[in-house]
């Protein structure tokens, strides 16, 4: 599961489960000239409240936070896992309504328990189902919720000339190994130029005279219209396409995470993740180039 993949509407789904499960240890009832050593029960105590508030929505929001963390959400029933969390913060914040709106049950239609009323348990259930249903079925459709909850990091800074790069794949600017010179007799020549031989005459060694210098042709500079490949990553989960167009994804990129331009198709990359595999990336709004 990649964390980096969450949004900010997941952080509000995740602490509005946070207020739901302080909210059930709560009093669900309000008994008017109760004593303070009235023993009333919380939401643990009534199996109504606990299955139909508590529970759908802690289940709804473990399972949106989970479908969103995972590169290939599984179904059920033929449903995304996120669409069915959606489904159960919803019930659950219709139940919670339920609930404060008729504490009591039925007891109060029978003219009895007239003196109960909606306790702290209950009010805070409700502000956190709405707060949970809300940000559920916002997140795809408001833009500030479907920014990225943790950023991506930044890209590494430069090297001065002559440094050692720093760090692996998924990182601007990382560079394979450095490859040690030709070994000869055993021993392995650090520094050695490519095709030199031992017991030539380097340049700068002492008592040696310094050959004169070729001059070198200029190397041709490639079209300015040509692509170059860079480093970049994606502000929310994309999918990423086979590049024969076969509309199911092959992977989708995760915010946090850096990825390889490859090449350019019209508006659209090929894009190379971090297992090898290559794919078109059809949405390139809002990424951040390395």
């Amino acid at each position: 599961m990649n964390i980096r993949s969450l949004t900010r509407g997941d952080g509000v789904v995740i602490g509005a489960a946070v207020l739901l499960l302080i909210a059930s240890f709560l009093d669900i009832y309000s008994i008017e000239n109760a004593p303070d050593s009235a023993d009333i029960p919380n939401a643990w105590g009534s199996g109504p409240v606990l299955m139909s508030v508590t529970l759908a929505g802690i289940i709804g929001a473990a399972l949106i936070v989970v479908a969103r963390g995972l590169p290939q959400a599984p179904k059920v029933a033929g449903l995304d896992l996120g669409q069915v969390g959606v489904a159960f913060t919803v019930f659950a914040a219709w139940s919670a309504l339920g609930n404060i709106f008729d504490p009591a049950g039925g007891f109060d239609n029978n003219g009895g328990l007239d003196t109960i009323g909606a306790g702290t348990g209950l009010i805070l259930s409700l502000v956190a189902t709405l707060l949970l249903a809300g940000a559920a079925v916002a997140t795809p459709l408001v833009p500030a919720l479907k920014g990225a909850l943790v950023p991506a990091p930044k890209p590494a800074a430069p090297q001065p000339y002559g440094g050692q790069p720093q760090g692996g794949y998924g990182y601007p600017g990382a560079q394979g190994a450095q490859q040690p010179g030709p070994s000869f007799g055993g021993q392995v020549q650090q520094g050695q130029p490519f095709g030199a031989q031992p017991g030539q005459p380097q340049s700068g060694q002492p008592g040696q005279p310094q050959a004169p210098q070729q001059a070198q042709a200029p190397q041709p500079q490639p079209p300015a219209g040509d692509f170059s490949p860079f480093w970049f990553a994606v502000p929310v989960t994309r999918p990423l396409f086979a590049e024969d167009g076969s509309p199911t994804p092959i992977a989708e990129l995760a915010p946090g995470t850096w990825y390889l331009a490859v090449e350019q198709r019209g508006p659209s990359l090929v894009a190379q993740t971090q297992d090898g595999r290559r794919g078109v990336l059809q949405d390139t709004s809002g990424i951040q180039r390395g």
